[in-house]
Parts: C-alpha cells; sequence; structure tokens
C-alpha cells in the first residue's frame, strides 16, 4: 500500500468538510456498531487463532466493551458537538465569548496485540465521533485478529475515511513518515518513544497509550478471600497479557500466608478439575522464552508448569521475590503473579515512589487512612481500590497513563475530546466600540483600563 497516496487522500476527503456533520458521524457510529454485531463470530474464531482466547473473554474485554462505547457515544454526540457559552470579561463589552470543537482532521491509530479488537476501535470511535478520518495500524503479532478488522472496515468505509494498513515494522516505519493531524499509539513506552520522536518532527500532537509495573497492595485489614479472587482475575485475564495488569504483590507479612491458600482456591474456581484448556497462551515464542527465564526469579509455590507447544503458562505464584530480582525489572505480561512482603505501608510508598510511575495501582484495605497515605503519595495512570482491571471499562472515566506511562486519555467524552480542538471564539459586537484600548494613550484611557483590568 502507498501509504503517502492514502493519506493525502484522506486529507482531500476531510477538507471536503463531510465529516463534519452530525448526521455523517452519527451514521458512521452506527455503522460500526451494526458491523461489529454481525462479525462478532468472525472475531471469536480469529483471536482462538491468535491466542486461543475463548468467547466469554472475546465479549468481555473486547467486542463488548466496543459496543458499551459506541452506545454512549451515540447517545451523547450531538451534546459534545455544540458550542459551549462562556462568560466574556467586562473590559471586552460589548461582546460574547463560545468554545468550539473542531476535528484535528486525519488522525493515525496504532494499536497493540494483547486486545488487538477493544485497541484498535475505541480509539477509532473518538475519531469518528470527532469528526475525523483514520488510518488504524493492527498490530502484526496478531494477525487474523488484525485481518478480521481491516475486512469489516473495509466493508463499511470508504478508504479515503477509514483505512487500515496491515503488516509490521516496515509499515509502521512508512506510516511515521507521514504526516497526520493526531497520532494515536498504544504499545510499550521503548516504542512510544519512537513514536514520539517521529511525531515531533511535524509537530503533531500525539495520546500515548503505554505499560509499566502495576502494584497491589494487600494489607492486613483486607478480605482476603475477596482480594485473591479479584487480583487473580486481574492476573489471568488475557494469560496476564494485560497493561494494567497487577504486575507484583505488596502483602502484610502477617497474612502472606492466608492469602496464598485463598489465591490457590480461586484458581482452582476459576479452572475446575484443573481444566485450564480455555485460558488464554503467550502471544508468541519471542515473549513465551522470556517469561520462562523470569520464572527462577523466586519460589515456585502455585502453578509453574509450562509447555512450550502451546506457548502456555500455567497461573503462577512467586514468593520470597526480591526487589532486585529480574521479574521486578521489566513489565511480565504473562499470569505470574511475584510476592514481596512488607511490615509497614510506608515501605511499599517508598518503593513505588522511586519507580517509573505506573499505569495501574491497586489497593486492597479497609483502613480509609492507609488509603489516603497511598492515594496522596503514589503517582499513577488510574486503579482500584478493592478490585482489579476494572477502571478502565467505563466510559464515564478517562483512562490513561502517566509519566512513563503515558500521555493523555480517552473512553467516553475524553476520546471526543482526544481528537477534537477546542478554538475560543470572541465574537464583538458593531454597536459600540469603547476606545480606551486605541491609541493615543493617556492619564485617563489608563484609568479606565485599570479599572477594567485589575
Amino acid at each position: 500500500m502507498n501509504c503517502h497516496s492514502l493519506v493525502e487522500r484522506q486529507r482531500e476527503y476531510f477538507r471536503e468538510g463531510g465529516t463534519r456533520s452530525f448526521e455523517f458521524r452519527i451514521s458512521m457510529l452506527r455503522k460500526l456498531q451494526d458491523a461489529i454485531k454481525n462479525n462478532e463470530n468472525i472475531f471469536n474464531e480469529a483471536m482462538k487463532k491468535d491466542m486461543n482466547k475463548c468467547p466469554s473473554e472475546v465479549y468481555m474485554t473486547e467486542v463488548g466493551m466496543v459496543l458499551e462505547e459506541l452506545r454512549f457515544h451515540i447517545k451523547h454526540l450531538s451534546g459534545w458537538m455544540r458550542d459551549k457559552k462562556v462568560p466574556t470579561p467586562l473590559a471586552h463589552f460589548p461582546a460574547k465569548s463560545f468554545i468550539s470543537p473542531e476535528p484535528y482532521g486525519v488522525a493515525l491509530i496504532m494499536a497493540p496485540w494483547n486486545y488487538p479488537i477493544q485497541l484498535c476501535l475505541e480509539p477509532l470511535i473518538g475519531a469518528i465521533s470527532a469528526g475525523c478520518t483514520a488510518v488504524v495500524k493492527p498490530s502484526a503479532y496478531a494477525p487474523a485478529t488484525g485481518h478480521a478488522i481491516a475486512q469489516m472496515l473495509g466493508s463499511i468505509y470508504p478508504e479515503e475515511y477509514i483505512a487500515v494498513v496491515e503488516g509490521g515494522r516496515q509499515e509502521n516505519t512508512m506510516l511515521l513518515e507521514e504526516k497526520f493531524d493526531y497520532i494515536f499509539f498504544t504499545g510499550s513506552p521503548a516504542v512510544g518513544r519512537q513514536v514520539m520522536e517521529n511525531a515531533a518532527r511535524n509537530l503533531t500532537p500525539v495520546t500515548l497509550e503505554l505499560g509499566g509495573k502495576s502494584p497491589v497492595i494487600v494489607d492486613k485489614t483486607a478480605d482476603l478471600k475477596l482480594a485473591a479472587k479479584r487480583i487473580a482475575f486481574g492476573k489471568v485475564l488475557n494469560a496476564g497479557q494485560t497493561c494494567v495488569a497487577p504486575d507484583y504483590l505488596f502483602i502484610h507479612r502477617d497474612v502472606k500466608d492466608e492469602f496464598i491458600i485463598f489465591y490457590k482456591y480461586a484458581l482452582e474456581t476459576f479452572f475446575p478439575g484443573h481444566e485450564i484448556n480455555n485460558m488464554n497462551t503467550i502471544i508468541n515464542e519471542k515473549h513465551f522464552e522470556r517469561i520462562i527465564r523470569l520464572l527462577d526469579s523466586g519460589k515456585i509455590v502455585e502453578g509453574g508448569n509450562t509447555d512450550t507447544a502451546r506457548r502456555f503458562i500455567q497461573p503462577t505464584l512467586l514468593d520470597d521475590v526480591k526487589p532486585d530480582s529480574p521479574i521486578m525489572q521489566e513489565e511480565i505480561f504473562a499470569p505470574i503473579l511475584p510476592i514481596i512482603t512488607y511490615e509497614d505501608i510506608n515501605e511499599c510508598i517508598d518503593y513505588i515512589i522511586k519507580q517509573p510511575k505506573p499505569l495501574a495501582l491497586y489497593l486492597f484495605t479497609k483502613d480509609s487512612h492507609i488509603e489516603k497515605q497511598v492515594l496522596s503519595k503514589c503517582s499513577f495512570g488510574g486503579g482500584c481500590i478493592n478490585d482489579t482491571i476494572i477502571h478502565i471499562a467505563t466510559p464515564h472515566m478517562g483512562f490513561g497513563g502517566v509519566g512513563n506511562s503515558g500521555m493523555g486519555s480517552y473512553h467516553g467524552k475524553k476520546s471526543f475530546d482526544t481528537f477534537t480542538h477546542y478554538r475560543s471564539i470572541l465574537k464583538k459586537a458593531n454597536w459600540l466600540d469603547i476606545p480606551i484600548r486605541y491609541r493615543p494613550y493617556s492619564h485617563k484611557r489608563d484609568k479606565l483600563m485599570r479599572f477594567f483590568l485589575k
């Protein structure tokens, strides 16, 4: 595919102005809504092929979330598109002021492999709602799902409006050489830096949804059985290949042994009879081999079995992990949970604030003082108190990182805002022209100016 030609055709299509009307945007959102429903079985088959993902998880973490986002945008789009009146300073009388949203233009959406449907289509919903055109680049690591997305979008939209570019690094490089009006990237911090460097050449604004090591803290007041169940859910989901998965566990020394018992029990309830054939596999051999090496970072107290032929890793608990162990030096992206014990909550806080800012943080406690302590001292993208993962599954709050874990946010109105430039406009009346701002300046005019501007 000629990427330059594609981007120029989209730019010309955008300049024609057809994408700006409410009627056009809402009709394109509804087209996508219908297409997703009609392609659900195809997505199930593709995700089974790419990473052995079962239909229940496909709907819960991919299709269902996208449909909920679409429903929210369709319901609220007309209100988001309206000009918003704001007060006008007395010094500008007679005039009125308003903020007017306009689409950025041609957007590039680069998605990762771990949630290839959700992380392709949720940003796209924001671009469509905002009135942009978009080039979508799925990850080559999930080829069946990327191709299914390309086929679906190609069947409902012309390329000059929404296009999908399949392929790997070569296609990524070619796209990043083009001038876009906005770039939305989801992936690793290392690649995010490259994207930002390319975007800087054209002064292109970016949203970077990155990753990092997201801590979970369990203090001695927590409901241990429920905490273990909810942490196990967050760690097993998608075989741990989730950017907001609990990456490592700080647990109070007094309750560690009891927690381990409850965590094992949670896994037994998730996989009755140890039937784990429908659990996700690791995406490819490179990542599988990397993860295998991390298993030596502590004492295995649960799980630890692997299947090289299937790229499968059993949900695993690692005890006696040290902060300087290999597994604590990189994002795990696997169903392995390292355990570090503590006695004072300040030990956890001191460690967390000295690390790159994580995408998520999870705290399990019944102590409001500890909750306040952690929230007031630790910086992170978002998170949960007494749960994991689910803070991202709402259109009422933005989702995004901070520092090393990203910049910008989306979901719900935040997705519309991301692809929208808000113009500040003052409309001056003609029937009166107060002369104090014009030359020649005088003592009298200075006094009036100081009266209005103070």
